[in-house]
């Protein structure tokens, strides 16, 4: 048995279902709060009351509750636009360079990258369809293929995703005011006076570290799959039947569905919202700066694109109707993990885990220690934005005791939490049926990328 096998076998043997393991760390996270922060005149009876009575106020928090829909939109509106034609026009200008596997592995994974950094969810299947249609390409034309790497290269993307302008935890605290409602039930007033309204773009997405961090991932990675494919040993491919939905039978339309059909209708509303989306970033401030982005304008942005790029509103909605399922992951986990960080926040266990960090940590160490723990987390909880509500009070809490820049901690969870996506399969699945490969046949070659992001982003950590 391979090493991949045994991987395989022990992520099934040990991991169970992304939902089952937030039901766990949600049970976890009440017994330590339950035994370590009791007071002496409670009982621990009416203080699991109490606890309990946290965990559903966090469960259904208001602010959050808009963040899944945000992150539900981004992943299903992403996903809408990888089915345009204009998306499809991309790959078929890339299939002209993939010639052979270095040169397929090398194309695959920048055009992946570059796309997934504008948004995860369109990264994510973008990747999946352009590796399915090199490896259709080499059948046709009778090439031979190292088509796992290929399927490697397509999830690259969710190496850099976080680190992109869809992260979640980059425009979450882009918002006015998040930081401070993340952190209203905190015991800590000072850190709650020291809040920043808001940590925009330019000190996190384009900072100098991660600007440097992103494109050092992106020439280390494309001149790493280039040479494993001129080193690979290619093969006939074989692929099962696409999954690709095709065109059913047109039927004409009637009467009002005529303006389902609509071009005009559907040129002129996209047209309007990215008129708009466009006079919002550059003509209405004052003063031209990288505030205006936040999962509510990314959305909005993409919601003109998908509709102008469909061309009418039932190619949009049909897409639409294919890629929601995609969410189904986020609609139905977020909650517990609000419901975790209302556990952590509301019984001051977010303040042990802070000292914790703190006593082994110092200003140059925290960040490291903030990507190493974000990696481990991603494994558990494999939503950029579930581990942001779990870890993020943690990590706020504690920058602001050792004096560390909060933008850079922001960055190293984004960077660890984007990494073990190479290791955790729940994100691969979507690229799997696609292409039709098995995850112990990617596995080998996302492992490696994943050694190399971690030698790329603990060396930017620690010069910046």
């Amino acid at each position: 048995m391979s090493f991949s096998e045994k991987l395989i076998k022990a992520f099934r043997q040990f991991l169970p279902s992304p939902f089952t393991i937030a039901i766990l760390l949600s049970l976890l996270t009440f017994l330590l709060a339950w035994l370590l922060t009791k007071t002496p005149d409670q009982g621990w009876g009416q203080y699991a009351l109490t606890l309990l009575g946290k965990w559903e106020t966090g469960l259904w928090h208001k602010g959050l509750m808009v963040f899944c829909l945000q992150m539900m939109l981004m992943l299903v509106l992403g996903h809408v636009l990888a089915l345009t034609k204009p998306v499809n026009y991309l790959i078929e200008k890339g299939l002209t360079w993939c010639k052979d596997t270095a040169t397929a592995a090398f194309t695959v994974t920048l055009l992946t990258l570059l796309v997934a950094l504008f948004n995860w969810g369109l990264g994510l299947i973008f990747g999946a369809i352009f590796a399915r249609k090199v490896g259709e390409k080499a059948l046709r034309e009778n090439i031979p293929l190292n088509y796992p790497l290929i399927g490697a290269a397509g999830y690259s993307g969710l190496m850099v995703w976080h680190g992109g302008i869809s992260g979640s935890a980059t425009t979450k605290v882009a918002e006015t005011g998040h930081l401070k409602s993340m952190m209203k039930d905190s015991t800590n007033a000072d850190l709650l006076a020291n809040l920043p309204d808001q940590i925009t773009f330019a000190e996190t997405v384009f900072s100098t570290m991660n600007l440097v961090a992103t494109v050092a991932i992106i020439v280390v990675l494309t001149s790493f799959v280039y040479w494993l494919g001129k080193r690979s040993n290619p093969q006939k491919v074989i692929l099962p039947p696409s999954t690709l939905k095709e065109e059913g039978l047109k039927i004409a339309p009637y009467g009002a569905e005529k303006l389902d059909h609509s071009r005009f209708m559907a040129y002129l509303f996209g047209g309007v919202v990215l008129f708009y989306a466009c006079y919002k970033a550059f003509i209405l401030p004052e003063k031209i700066s990288l505030a205006f982005i936040n999962p509510n304008y990314i959305n909005f942005t993409l919601l003109g694109l998908g509709i102008l790029f469909h061309g009418s509103f039932h190619h949009f909605l049909k897409a639409v109707n294919e890629a929601i399922t995609g969410a189904a992951g986020i609609l139905i986990q977020f909650p517990l993990y609000f419901g975790i960080m209302g556990l952590m926040n509301g019984s001051g266990l977010v303040n042990i885990f802070s000292d914790f960090f703190v006593a082994i940590s110092n200003q140059v160490t925290f960040p490291l220690w903030t990507f190493v723990s974000a990696g481990i987390v991603n494994i558990f909880v494999p939503s950029g934005g579930g581990q942001w509500a779990v870890q993020g009070p943690v990590i706020v809490e504690t920058a602001q005791q050792l004096g560390v820049s909060l933008p850079k901690c922001i960055m190293a969870l984004c960077y660890g939490d984007q990494l073990t996506n190479m290791l955790q399969p729940f994100w691969a699945l979507p690229l799997l049926g696609i292409t039709g490969l098995k995850a112990k046949e990617i596995l080998p070659y996302t492992l490696l990328l994943m050694g190399l992001g971690i030698l790329v982003f603990s060396i930017i950590l620690l010069i910046f």
